[in-house]
């Protein structure tokens, strides 16, 4: 799922792009992507487009007379930028928006089709899809605690949760917490003063450097390459590969479709957690410690 760089990454490429630009026409492939029913999807033709902004994850394209299209791109959902009247790709083409000088796609890999669009009218409306979790690059050290402390979770959790945090995902959690040195499934209850500044301090490092590194790649350009999975990333992905701190071999767990990539030795000072999967199979052969796995 984009999460936070990579959104700031689109919405930059989208106002170089759009803004200030009128859609011409509007061609929705699959209506399962339109989540909303008032006002019609039609209305947004021949409206300019006004302003980009991020409510979270969700991806905004404000329009003349306070009109917002309203994306949840979800774990699939991509963004293209074609040649005007491009056609929509395949089994994976969702919406088309044609514009004088280019064409907008959406597309979604995959059987599953999670990506929404909604078009809602007035700021009241835009409202209700804020999911009111602050800004890890603007809140206050006392505010992140704040929110970090109201219901006692892992502090993985906790950096995911979008009514806590705004943009954060599996991803780029976990990237933070290696940064921060801190265990994964800590609870937020037993965080000290100065595990919360130094988590904080990792969020917006962590962020701030992936956001500038996608911009350099993107450049001018428009974001092709968006995954969760990217070279660089200390320990997302990296399951078995060396840490690049310290050498240790990346650990994860795994549970539902959602996984936690660890270093040991950076963040729980060796000791490996249990798998639910892993764990039942091998039971008392399960390693405890990376001394027990080495």
């Amino acid at each position: 799922m984009p999460e936070l760089p990579d959104c700031h990454v689109y919405a930059a490429a989208l106002r170089r792009h759009v803004v200030g630009r009128p859609i011409e026409g509007v061609r929705l492939k699959s209506p399962f992507l339109l989540r909303s029913v008032e006002p019609p999807l039609a209305e947004i033709e021949g409206r300019r487009i006004e302003e980009i902004r991020l409510l979270g994850k969700r991806i905004v394209l404000g329009l003349e007379q306070e009109l917002f299209c309203v994306f949840h791109l979800m774990i699939a959902g991509r963004f293209r930028w074609r040649d005007p009247g491009a056609g929509l790709p395949g089994r994976i083409g969702l919406l088309a928006l044609d514009f004088a000088h280019g064409t907008l796609l959406l597309t979604e890999a995959g059987t599953k089709k999670r990506a929404s669009l909604y078009l809602v009218a007035g700021k009241a409306g835009l409202a209700e899809h804020d999911r009111g979790g602050l800004d890890p690059l603007g809140c206050s050290l006392a505010d992140f605690g704040e929110r970090l402390a109201s219901g006692d979770h892992t502090v993985k959790r906790a950096l995911c949760d979008p009514r806590k945090l705004a943009g954060i995902g599996n991803a780029y959690s976990d990237e933070i917490l290696h940064h921060a040195r801190i265990a994964p499934l800590k609870r937020t209850s037993k965080l000290t003063s100065e595990e919360l500044e130094r988590l904080l301090e990792s969020a917006r490092t962590v962020l701030t450097q992936w956001m500038e590194r996608l911009a350099a790649e993107v450049g001018e350009g428009f974001p092709e390459k968006v995954t969760a999975f990217r070279a660089g990333m200390a320990v997302h992905g990296r399951y078995g590969e060396p840490c690049p701190d310290c050498g240790a071999p990346g650990q994860r767990i795994v549970y539902a479709q959602n996984e936690t990539n660890y270093c040991a030795s950076c963040q729980t000072s060796g000791k490996l957690y249990r798998d639910r999967a892993l764990s039942r199979l091998l039971k008392d052969d399960w390693p405890r410690s990376l001394d027990e796995l080495q």
